[in-house]
């Protein structure tokens, strides 16, 4: 258990870590911090360590304290709920993932994603011309499809990684649809419950055809999606992508908690980030692992990519509520704050500026409460210190992800988590 001030120790660490490392991209960082090296942890089970140090490297041991990081555990009994802020930590990547910078995700999983909108319409097909149109609205193709993307690119990673060709089994890309399918039912639910009226850049569907309507389509996306799931006919991916809906339902309850204990808010706020948002991706990685390989190693490697690039995706769009104006997100401005939300970026401004924590108890209801809570962080290191978060949590992915048997798909997730880092909406 963690014991002590929650938010302050991560704020301090992140501001030492930056301070100590200001010249550093997000690989260099990943190779060069100190801690426990992968391929050390994974001698016991050499073929899944791909990765060597080079013969002039410092051992990690022998690195400068200064960059040590010690970890913060929230364990819990089950790995799908486990979290703690990654420790800065040897990457076994090696300097030569220099060359994942050439390989881009999104081409390389256009081929699997060309048809998965018309594939997922296909699912939803429905006598009753209007909710088949409320289901169809939000899969119009113009999404990112990042969650699918991850899966896609980590099934034929795995799936060259277990000695079988790259292509997609017809379970994996099956995955890959639900997994958007869950997503975007939760979607709709989501804007139900925070009473939003813009998604993506369009009006949202509660806004055009009312919250009754809205929730009957949610639903029914969902269930589709529980039809396409038992047709894989694969027990344990059924449990396991089961989980993710428990998890987006307690990870709902939690954001319409606070925690009056300060000291208990950003374990909260981290566990919440993962139910909501993270166990997704996490999940519907391990998923697709279950399918070609029996080694629960590689199903663990599977998922915590996919935590570590899922919370650290969230991380980044708690900043990006602060510093991306309307047009790019597709949402309103400061929309956490307006919903009563206390993200990373108050949570961290809190060290700077105790006032805030009065208006996160109350929600930021009170007149005026938004804009200085707005301004409070703006002043503070709040942004900077999530930013910060994030980055460990991409190194976490990516040291995970390294772990793997060289491949372009695996390069290619790299990469992605190097753009989740700098993307702007």
């Amino acid at each position: 258990m963690f014991s002590g001030n929650m938010a302050g120790p991560c704020w301090r660490q992140c501001r030492r870590w930056r301070a100590n490392s200001p010249s550093l991209s997000l690989l260099e960082n990943a190779w060069h911090c100190s801690g426990r090296s992968v391929s050390n942890s994974a001698s016991t089970r050499g073929r899944l360590s791909w990765s060597t140090r080079p013969a002039n490297e410092v051992s990690p041991s022998k690195r400068p304290s200064h960059t040590s990081l010690r970890t913060i555990n929230f364990t819990s009994t089950r790995h799908s709920t486990r979290l703690l802020v990654p420790a800065l930590q040897s990457c076994s990547c090696r300097k030569t993932h220099s060359d994942a910078k050439l390989t881009d995700p999104f081409t390389l999983a256009q081929k699997d994603l060309t048809s998965l909108y018309d594939d997922i319409k296909k699912e939803l097909f429905v006598s009753k011309e209007e909710l088949k149109y409320l289901c169809d609205y939000y899969f119009d193709g113009k999404g990112k499809a990042i969650r699918p993307m991850i899966v896609v690119l980590m099934a034929r990673a795995l799936n060259i990684h277990s000695n079988r060709s790259g292509d997609l089994l017809p379970g994996q890309r099956a995955i890959a649809m639900i997994s958007e399918m869950i997503h975007t039912a939760s979607l709709v639910h989501d804007d139900v419950i925070d009473g939003s009226n813009k998604r993506r850049g369009k009006r949202t569907i509660n806004e055009v055809w009312g919250e009754r309507k809205a929730i009957l389509a949610g639903d029914f996306i969902l269930s589709a999606a529980s039809v396409a799931l038992a047709r894989i006919g694969n027990i344990t991916v059924v449990k396991v992508l089961s989980q993710v809906v428990e998890d987006l339902v307690r990870g709902e309850f939690m954001q319409l908690g606070a925690k009056e204990n300060e000291n208990e808010r950003f374990k909260h706020y981290l566990e919440k980030t993962f139910k909501k948002t993270a166990s997704l991706i996490a999940n519907s990685c391990k998923a697709v692992s279950i399918l070609v390989n029996s080694d629960p190693e590689v199903h663990e490697i599977a998922f915590q990519y996919g935590r570590n690039v899922g919370i650290a995706f969230q991380l980044v769009d708690d900043v990006l509520d602060f510093t991306t104006g309307a047009s790019q997100l597709g949402k309103p401005a400061a929309a956490d704050l307006k919903l009563g939300l206390a993200t990373g970026p108050v949570l961290f401004a809190c060290q700077q500026f105790p006032e805030l924590h009065a208006m996160i108890m109350r929600r930021f209801s009170s007149k005026g409460d938004v804009d200085r809570a707005w301004q409070y962080v703006l002043q503070s290191d709040g942004v900077q210190q999530t930013s910060y978060l994030a980055q460990r949590y991409c190194q976490e992915a990516i040291r995970q992800i390294s772990r793997l048997r060289p491949s372009a798909e695996r390069d290619a997730l790299i990469r992605l988590t190097e753009m989740v880092l700098t993307r702007d909406k």
